[in-house]
């Protein structure tokens, strides 16, 4: 069992045992149970067979039960096993209310947690410390910040947990300052901060703009450096976190892969490439972590080169065994380079599969104007009894957009609620707009979007825009643009997409107008440029640009190329 990493080992191990006889003692079958509930090659719905088959679950086998639908976010049969516990008279314990919170913290309403609180105050659970602090948690996580404070007080016994989570509560809401003020009660009380807490405060401190709690440390060693680094990185001040990084005395994987993850996660792939190229200069060894950013980088720049040398040499070469979700980011670092034969390739040689898996290979299709082969990947997906969620949609919604397929795009937009649950969001009423405006159908576009149960986005005004361009609709385009405006008067690209409308119709008074506002709220057009990676190195291109070094060369070429094609009667 502790070397099994699949569900197709599980299932051997697992006949093995039934024919030794070994699954009908407790602890085998629990182990078994285990692996299906709770790991990331697991199966929730195969660890509920094992279940149903073991004749009297103890109180852990229970708790994984809540814990493992928990974790698979589908709270309601969680929750139905706490309450099935409680109902059979179950021996619980401490645990068993915790991982009950934790499902009710996906629940839309306070009503189920309120209940197990409940429960818990009645069987005298409330002193118990775990209980207490999964309590606040909930709470805090519910943003019921005045409940979750109330248990803060009442405990009379506080861990480094309780007061993380309370800080944690805090800092999560914005409100910076009551976090801070909490840390600081925390630091004179006996309980040590842990890493954790440090990258709670320092998002608070983030938040407020000062760093004092870092320099009324006494000793700085790497784990305070690389709290700041990754404290400021995962907030999203990535100029403090490299300013840390930097003046780091001596820095370690973690603070390598923290300022790494920052940059690929706040869309500065090209930032992350040039410090994973320093990372690999100066001999660090990168975890999966670090591949998994780095390939997300690759994706966003659409550099496929570095993505295909990861892939080679550290997976095929130095024979690292990559899990789902290290496959997941080869998928689709794959298809957003251009590759999508490459990411089927292999997303079909996956042995185990997850949701995230199949939305990325069936937004791959879309993205690629595979509308068929995504929809088809759907049905798959369905008979392994995989539920869909909100990005599923979207994958789909943009595969009929892009193929066209209205029929098909309103029944999925149906059966989000009706079948699965799924309550629409702006994106993927955005889709549908994109969609029934590529083809032409401006007007019914325009009355989907006014009908919308929510306010529409920018991406909603914008797909309309845009099929007003294509279809030649003045008038929607100006009331579009204006929504536009004033959601970002800035945004240069919504005036030059009007003035093109408008001269696309002959329409040159309107195009005087549209210039005549940019000119008077200061706006200017940004300029087009590209990006491209020769050798491991970036170049960055703007129109007329001079500023490559070699540009002379460059533009020597291009002119060559004018020449020749010219001759050719290209040009």
């Amino acid at each position: 069992m502790e070397s099994c990493t699949t569900m197709l080992e599980l299932k051997q191990i697992q006949a093995h045992m039934t024919r030794t006889g070994l699954l009908k003692h407790t602890f085998p079958a629990s182990r078994i149970l285990a692996f299906c509930a709770l790991s990331d090659a697991g199966d929730i719905h195969y660890a509920h067979v094992i279940f149903t088959q073991i004749e009297n679950p103890n109180t852990y086998i229970w708790n994984t039960m809540i814990r493992g639908y928990s974790n698979a976010h589908i709270p309601t049969m969680g929750f139905s096993f706490f309450r099935q516990m409680i109902r059979e008279r179950v021996e619980v314990d401490s645990r068993s209310f915790v991982f009950g919170l934790k499902a009710c913290e996906q629940f839309p309403r306070i009503l189920e947690g309120n209940s197990v609180h409940c429960v818990i105050w009645k069987m005298g659970f409330d002193s118990d410390l775990l209980v207490r602090n999964g309590i606040i948690r909930y709470y805090a996580e519910r943003g019921c910040l005045y409940f979750a404070r109330n248990k803060f007080d009442e405990s009379s016994t506080r861990d480094v947990v309780t007061w993380t989570t309370m800080i944690d509560g805090y800092a999560t809401r914005n409100c910076s300052e009551e976090a801070v003020k909490l840390f600081e009660l925390m630091l004179l009380s006996k309980v040590e901060p842990n890493e954790i807490t440090m990258i709670v405060v320092l998002t608070a401190c983030s938040q407020k703009g000062y760093i004092e709690t870092f320099d009324n440390m006494k000793t700085r060693d790497v784990f305070s450096w690389t709290s700041m680094v990754n404290g400021y990185a995962k907030s999203g001040e990535l100029d403090s976190a490299r300013k840390f990084f930097d003046n780091m005395p001596e820095k370690n994987l973690i603070s390598w892969n923290a300022m790494i993850a920052g940059y690929s996660q706040k869309n500065q792939p090209k930032e992350a490439l040039n410090l994973f190229h320093e990372m690999v200069e100066a001999g660090m060894v990168p975890i999966e972590n670090t591949l998994v950013c780095v390939l997300s980088a690759c994706g966003q720049l659409g550099c496929l080169d570095l993505g295909q040398w990861i892939h080679q040499y550290y997976i095929n070469t130095k024979g690292i065994q990559p899990s789902v979700i290290l496959c997941n980011a080869l998928i689709d670092m794959y298809a957003k380079c251009g590759n999508i034969d490459a990411a089927a390739n292999l997303f079909s040689e996956m042995t185990e599969r997850n949701l995230v898996s199949w939305n990325i290979m069936i937004a791959g299709y879309a993205a690629h104007g595979h509308a068929k082969q995504a929809l088809t990947l759907f049905e798959q997906m369905k008979t392994r009894i995989l539920k869909p969620d909100h990005i599923t949609f979207v994958a789909l919604l943009s595969a009929c957009s892009h193929g066209g397929l209205v029929s098909e795009g309103r029944e999925y937009l149906k059966s989000m609620a009706r079948d699965f649950g799924i309550e629409p969001k702006g994106e993927h009423y955005a889709c549908m707009i994109d969609l029934l405006g590529r083809i032409g159908l401006v007007e019914e576009a325009y009355e989907f979007i006014t009908n919308m149960p929510m306010e529409p986005s920018e991406s909603a005004w914008g797909a309309l825009l845009s099929a007003c361009r294509k279809h030649k609709n003045v008038e929607l385009a100006k009331i579009s643009a204006q929504k536009l405006l004033d959601l970002d008067p800035q945004d240069s690209g919504i005036y030059v997409l009007l003035a093109n409308v408008c001269a696309n119709n002959e329409r040159w008074d309107d195009v005087r107008r549209v210039r005549s506002l940019m000119r008077e709220t200061g706006v200017k057009k940004i300029p087009g440029h590209s990006l491209i990676e020769l050798e491991g190195e970036f170049h960055e291109f703007l129109v007329a640009d001079e500023s490559h070094p070699r540009f002379k060369e460059i533009y020597k070429a291009l002119f060559g190329m004018k020449e020749e094609g010219e001759k050719d009667g290209v040009g």
